[in-house]
């Protein structure tokens, strides 16, 4: 068997109106559980049967009636991923649905592409945002923009940045799902590169600034950004656009960037710019193994 969630966590999740989750993780796969439907991420066709057969007998002991199980393999490169099968479940339905985190709602899209529009193990990052309840927030890579509702909900005025129209389109709906008007809050189609230094020229600052980019990706003009090369150029860019007492948050889900090599660039930053900093991480996700998920850490400038 994998690890499976013990029932009284998942309860307790329910219990916190969160129905996004975590449910298995696995060593050539993992389920997550995305509001009433279930996706299976699997490396193979034999993780994909045996990880179908655990779901069926955990399910039936927790009593969670999944609608749908959808299926998505992990390819080695990135240019190989597909978006996720139906396994189980009716063919017609929507691929449309919502999913619940501390009250809040977000979209999800089963056909969109390989991701379904949201990151679970970004959590209790999205939780820390809303605790400090900034007056500004700077979402780069923003997505489908579900740091800007955490902002949102809290009073924050936020700048979403995207090099996708259609993500941004659906961060606009994430807005609308919460009941949140968008006269305050701004959705750029742009290079995260080519918008900082035009904030930065402004003199717009930010009380909090989200940098969780891609691995890999390259603009509508062709300029490629690669996590690795040029994670320093983004925070150096961040950095003259952050308060005084501004918090960034650093995340990436590249294998070989992990908490340390985070650190290490953040600490070369802040002594190339003259600032100062303290570094932080949000407590541990109680459905996601150690060093599963995102690395991420917290960078708040004094």
């Amino acid at each position: 068997m994998s690890e499976w969630i013990d029932p009284a966590l998942h309860r307790d999740f329910i219990a916190d109106q969160t129905d996004a989750i975590r449910l298995c993780t696995g060593p050539d796969g993992w389920v997550e559980r995305f509001g009433v439907d279930v996706l299976i991420s699997h490396k193979n066709d034999t993780a994909l049967e045996r990880l179908k057969t655990e779901l069926c007998l955990w399910a039936l002991n927790v009593d969670f009636q999944c609608r749908r199980v959808f299926a998505r393999f992990l390819p080695r490169k990135n240019a190989d991923r597909e978006t996720p099968g139906l396994i189980l479940g009716d063919e017609g339905a929507n691929l449309q649905s919502t999913l619940l985190e501390r009250t809040l709602r977000y979209g999800i899209d089963f056909g969109a592409g390989y991701s379904v529009g949201f990151f679970i193990d970004q959590r209790e990052n999205r939780r820390f945002v809303r605790a400090v309840a900034p007056r500004t927030l700077l979402n780069c890579f923003a997505y489908t923009c579900s740091f800007s509702v955490a902002a949102a909900t809290v009073g924050a005025k936020t700048v979403s940045i995207d090099l996708s129209k259609k993500s941004l389109a659906r961060g606009r709906e994430n807005f609308a799902l919460n009941s949140l008007p968008t006269n305050d809050h701004r959705f750029l189609a742009d290079d995260v590169l080519e918008v900082l230094p035009r904030l930065a020229r402004k003199g717009e600052k930010f009380d909090v600034i989200i940098l969780d980019p891609p691995t890999f990706s390259r603009s509508h003009r062709g300029k490629a950004f690669q996590v690795e090369h040029d994670f320093e150029k983004l925070l150096l860019a961040a950095l003259e656009v952050a308060e005084r007492d501004g918090k960034i948050l650093l995340s990436t889900n590249c294998s070989s960037l992990r908490d340390r090599a985070l650190e290490v660039m953040a600490r070369y930053c802040l002594k190339a710019t003259r600032r100062a900093g303290t570094f932080h991480q949000e407590p541990a996700l109680a459905d996601f193994p150690p060093q599963a998920g995102a690395a991420t850490l917290w960078l708040t400038l004094r």
